[in-house]
Order: structure tokens, then sequence, then C-alpha cells
């Protein structure tokens, strides 16, 4: 299994509904990709502008194979990606 959580930092706080919107419509067609086997969207209660992806892939290949899809390309790397500020980090799942 291969997991990456992904905190994204909307830049301008007007487009905040826009990138929930964006990220529910990504985790809901992810969600339906073979390799995955988990896609999760948190919205912070606490920072308005925070929203946290937790992914849980096949394998590394799978997850950078879902780069070639359609919901990446053309909603996350087009829509979402110019409005927020993307910190990756790679995890290992304890338990």
């Amino acid at each position: 299994m291969f997991c990456v959580n992904v905190w994204l930092t909307v830049k301008d706080p007007n487009d905040v509904s826009k990138v929930a919107e964006l990220l529910t419509e990504i985790s809901r067609t992810t969600i339906h990709e073979a390799a995955c086997e988990r896609i999760e969207v948190y919205h912070s209660e606490s920072e308005p502008d925070k929203f946290l992806l937790c992914e849980h892939w096949v394998s590394e290949d799978s997850w950078k194979g879902h780069r070639d899809e359609r919901i990446f390309i053309d909603v996350y790397k087009a829509q979402v990606l110019p409005l927020v500020d993307r910190t990756p980090h790679i995890c290992k799942l304890l338990g």
C-alpha cells in the first residue's frame, strides 16, 4: 500500500467553496479507480482555507498512474492547483 496525505491551502478566501466542490468531485470519481483503495477529503473547521487529502493506493506506481486520469488532468491540475498551495506528505500507515 502507498499512502499520501496532501495539505492544500487556498490562496484567496473567495475560492474556498469552489475548491471544496472540486475536491468533492475528485474524491467521488477517484474512489472508482481500480488502484485507489481509499481517498478522503477533509475541510478544516479551525482554518477554513485548509483541506487535507488522504489517499491510499495499491502501489506508488498506481498513484503515479492516477496522474494520467481525466479527473487529475482536467480538474485537479487545471482547476484546483492554480488556487492552492500544496504540501504533500508520503506516509507510512502504522497499524
